[in-house]
């Protein structure tokens, strides 16, 4: 007795076929780790694509000339005029291009790729060539993202029709892969589709809190090729249901409570014939609508998980323009290459290929006819352009003095530790400073380790003076130094604003506080990010006061909720 089909592994099939009827029509996100399971679909999807369709990887970090085209260097030195080659995406025009890692693109080469699939076509008008290239591809993301951090360019994955998830196919499901079909008859076919249904997938994509557009489209298109595929002259239900469940349900915001009840009472009859009435009883009384039998059948068939998610109020993992966790300084004397730009090789390096490109079009005006050397003026000179990213420091300056370590010390520090370990993950720097008594110490220079991190924090102690002034200054020392060394500095201050020790180590509360709302202005004045964590039972006015001198975001912490923390830190010191 054979197993039966896993629903994921016979749904993931489904895409496969789908994909290789048209692939510039449908493109697909395939979010999976790399195993047996992922190489199985991928080896399916090359079986069922016609022979001889070119499937290219995407190479990371490929510059745009490799991805777009350019001059070919060797050929024009050769002929001594501008020769053009094509890039990645035109070498790949009938097939596919396969992107690894595809949550890692960066956003310039996402769009550079969402051009080429909305136009079908690759233009090239630089280096003394102006060319255009055909360019149908389908594209296939490869999603291995862990975390907020690391999702698709929303411009490629609302491109993508298919969205499949195969982390929830069990290794066993590949023993009941099905035979391949055969695809010519449905790539030759034209199925009708019938207004009602467009209707009816526009009305779902509504209800399922899916703003894009091209979401519908896309979701028509496929259930043309369902229905292509099983040899029907028109869309039915059950290829519209098959789109729904491809296309619409990975994209859902949210899920409607009511998807399959009916409604509570039709409306009233306002025409006189018979036949008219006859007909809205039907539509509206018993049968449900169209977009509700496709909603009923796409509930049956949704990815395990996707509904709690959906219930759970969170949306499809995509990235938006402008979204990192860390930004780039382009004008860096060091970091990775990004490209060039004209310029003199004294003031940065010398981008030699790039140099050969821009003089090769003008060798035969310039040497004439005899002469065989290469003549290569200044305005051919290219220098390299490279972005450095730019880490961030957050600097815990945590108020450990008597009254603080009387009230929440332990609970700051439980706080604290969430927050070093959500830096950690970002890969951030941290830094500890701690004041009391007199002085305010640096317990822990930046770094990311987080074991030396907790250890420091692990044996702070508490007790004695609130010499606040004298802490405010010491992050404040310690944020611009990271500024000079290229990284951005964050301060986060713990304290509860009663500050009784002066900037001159002397008692008392009134020079106290002024030196401390002096040292915050100070602070502020240099463009310090900062936040201002009220550590005490009850809210101080003195510690509001404080944040305000300071510029910064203040936040009372009436319970050491280390989750309300970290999601404060996010918004008032976003990562980059």
């Amino acid at each position: 007795m054979s197993a039966a089909p896993d629903a994921a592994w016979t749904q993931a099939c489904l895409a496969a076929v789908l994909v290789a009827i048209d692939p510039a029509g449908t493109s697909v996100v395939v979010r999976s780790r790399p195993g047996p399971v992922r190489e199985a679909w991928l080896d399916r999807l090359r079986a069922l694509l016609p022979e001889g369709t070119p499937v290219t990887r995407l190479p990371p970090g490929i510059a745009d000339d490799a991805l777009l085209g350019g001059l070919d260097l060797p050929a024009t030195l050769r002929a001594g005029q501008p020769v053009a080659q094509p890039g990645l995406i035109a070498r790949s025009h009938g097939g596919v291009v396969v992107v690894p890692m595809a949550e890692r693109l960066s956003p310039g080469t996402a769009a550079r790729i969402a051009q080429g699939l909305d136009t079908g076509a690759v233009e090239i008008a630089r280096d003394g060539i102006a060319t255009r290239h055909p360019a149908r591809f389908g594209l296939m993301l490869l999603d291995e993202g862990e975390g907020e951090d690391e999702t698709l360019p929303a411009c490629l994955a609302d491109r993508a029709a298919l969205h499949l998830d195969l982390d929830a196919v069990p290794l066993g499901a590949l023993a009941t892969t099905q035979p391949l079909p055969d695809l010519m008859a449905a790539r030759a076919a034209r199925p009708e589709v019938p207004p009602e249904a467009a209707e009816a997938v526009c009305a779902l994509a509504s209800r399922l809190g899916i703003a894009s557009l091209r979401a519908p489209l896309l979701a028509l298109r496929v259930a043309r090729m369902h229905a292509a595929l099983a040899g029907r002259a028109a869309l039915d239900d059950s290829d519209l249901a098959a789109a729904a469940a491809l296309v619409l349900a990975p994209r859902a915001c949210t899920w409607p409570s009511d998807a399959i009840e009916a409604p509570s009472e039709p409306p009233p009859p306002d025409r006189d014939e018979a036949g008219a009435a006859d007909q809205d009883d039907d539509r509206n009384g018993d049968d449900p609508s169209l977009d509700d039998r496709v909603l009923a059948a796409v509930a049956a068939s949704l990815p395990p998980g996707l509904l709690a998610r959906l219930l759970a109020g969170e949306g499809p993992r995509t990235r938006s323009p402008g979204a990192g966790r860390a930004g780039a300084s382009a004008s860096a004397q060091s970091g990775r290459p990004v490209g060039a730009r004209p310029g003199d090789p004294r003031r940065g390096r010398l981008a030699l290929i790039e140099t050969l490109r821009a003089a090769a079009p003008w060798q035969r005006l310039r040497r004439g006819g005899a002469e065989a050397r290469l003549r290569i003026t200044a305005d051919d000179l290219r220098i390299r352009r490279l972005v450095r990213k730019r880490e961030t420091t957050t600097i815990f300056a945590v108020d450990a003095s008597g009254s603080a370590a009387l009230e929440r010390l332990a609970e700051a520090k439980g706080a604290v530790e969430s927050l070093l370990a959500e830096c950690y993950v970002r890969r951030d720097r941290v830094a500890l400073v701690a004041f009391r008594g007199r002085n305010a110490d640096l317990l822990l220079a930046p770094t990311r380790s987080l074991v030396r991190a907790k250890r420091a924090l692990a044996s702070l102690p508490g007790g004695g003076g609130t010499p606040l002034a004298a802490g405010i200054e010491a992050a404040g020392r310690l944020a611009a130094a990271e500024r000079r060394a290229g990284r951005s500095a964050t301060v986060l201050l713990l304290t509860d604003g009663r500050a009784n020790i002066a900037r001159s180590g002397a008692p008392g509360r009134a020079q106290a506080g002024a030196d401390a709302l002096s040292a915050a202005k100070a602070l502020a004045a240099e463009g310090t990010r900062a936040l201002v964590i009220d550590t005490a039972a009850r809210p101080q006015d003195l510690a509001r006061a404080l944040a305000a001198a300071m510029a910064a975001r203040y936040l009372a912490m009436p319970q050491a909720d280390a989750a309300r923390l970290t999601r404060a830190v996010r918004e008032a010191a976003p990562p980059g």
